[in-house]
């Protein structure tokens, strides 16, 4: 990770976020301390979240896909179809 004083960043910026986006990550400091932390913009892409978030959001996406829908049968039954 690369390591810019604030200052530098300012004159810079352009040079910094094309480094990011090659994929390197720059700490912009002040007075020898990171205060921020410029990394490429991910989107909404499930894999770059938390392992919390991503069950919570598979989670809802079941229930939203589940509503409405009713199994005709014995559930244990099902299952184990399924695993034929």
């Amino acid at each position: 990770m690369k390591s810019v004083p604030i200052y530098e960043a300012k004159n810079r910026l352009s040079e910094l976020v094309a480094a990011v986006e090659q994929g390197e990550t720059v700490a912009i400091t002040r007075r020898g301390r990171p205060v921020a932390r410029l990394v490429a913009d991910t989107g909404d892409a499930p894999e770059h979240l938390p392992q919390r978030q991503r069950a919570a959001a598979a989670l809802a996406e079941l229930r939203r896909l589940r509503h409405g829908v009713r199994l005709e049968g014995d559930p244990k039954a099902i299952a184990r179809e399924g695993l034929d």
